[in-house]
């Protein structure tokens, strides 16, 4: 138990350690930079380009939006999350030790071109979470959690970030095992990590987008906003359209859904204007339902 409560200990001042080098000390792989570059970079094309020309640039909600990104991308960790996670990943190690096993590394992909490296990562990472998105719809439990997203009532970039700490834990629990058995590499992910960063900011952006053929394999702004209509088709009872970053799975799969120009539709869901509009009850509120369930 020492050697748990060690490594939970230390990943505090590890990671404030860490988040300080990203902001004091950037590189090339820098999160924190890469990610307000982007945001500013989507933001200026909303500007620009906008598609709902009516829509305030600041429209109500986007500040509570902008708190998400940095409290989902660092704060979350920095006030827990890692510390929890890496006490989960040494039990898990040692579980695999009791049982004789070193790694749970299938497939080196480290020995393969670069390119194959990042495409095989991308590929399995998108999947996995186009197959966890569905249950966070279709799961009622997942689904008070996941209501805190489809909140929104207008469409903006910033609106990828909002979303339950829970939804953090669900995602990483379950690409924890794939992903390490492929022996992924830290900065190859962060690559792929910041181009689906950079996709999802495009979908949820007042962007009348979408990427012509191209929008037959990765999401677009036009395909995902029908993702939050309010009103969902008797063919789609859970949803629709629930890539993440590739549009092709809902294509293969039979969950893609853009029957016409989604530009003014209403967005949420049934019960959404009594839905909590601040981040700390947007935090209790799934809990609060699940319990009064």
């Amino acid at each position: 138990m020492e050697k748990y409560f060690d490594i939970f200990i230390s990943s505090f001042s590890d990671y404030f350690n860490y988040l300080k080098g990203e902001i004091l000390d950037p590189d090339w792989t820098n999160y924190f930079y890469w990610l307000i570059g982007l945001s500013l970079l989507v933001m200026l094309l909303e500007i620009v380009l906008p598609w709902r020309k009516d829509q305030k640039i600041f429209r109500k909600g986007f500040f509570l939006d902008v708190f998400y990104i940095f409290f989902n991308f660092f704060l979350f960790s920095l006030v827990g999350y890692n510390a929890i996670s890496n006490v989960g990943v040494a039990l898990f190690n040692d579980f695999l030790g009791l049982l004789g096993i070193e790694n749970i590394v299938a497939i080196k992909i480290d020995q393969l071109p670069a390119f194959a490296q990042l495409l095989i990562m991308f590929l399995i990472a998108d999947l996995i979470q186009w197959l966890v998105h569905i249950q966070l719809h279709k799961n009622p439990v997942l689904w008070e959690f996941h209501k805190v997203h489809h909140s929104i009532k207008e469409m903006s970039f910033a609106a990828q970030f909002r979303f339950h700490f829970m939804e953090t834990i669900i995602y990483k629990s379950v690409q924890y095992i794939p992903l390490a058995m492929i022996g992924f590499g830290i900065q190859e992910f962060f690559i792929v990590h910041m181009f689906a960063v950079l996709v999802g900011h495009l979908n949820h952006a007042n962007l009348g987008w979408d990427y012509g053929f191209l929008g037959k394999v990765f999401n677009n702004p036009k395909m995902h906003i029908w993702h939050h209509a309010r009103e969902l088709p008797d063919s789609h009872p859970y949803g629709m359209n629930f890539g993440l970053t590739l549009s092709l799975w809902d294509y293969l799969f039979g969950t893609a859904y853009v029957p016409k120009e989604g530009k003014n539709i209403d967005l949420g869901f049934e019960d959404v204007d009594e839905y909590p509009d601040n981040f700390w009850t947007q935090l209790k509120k799934p809990f609060q339902s699940l319990k009064s369930k």
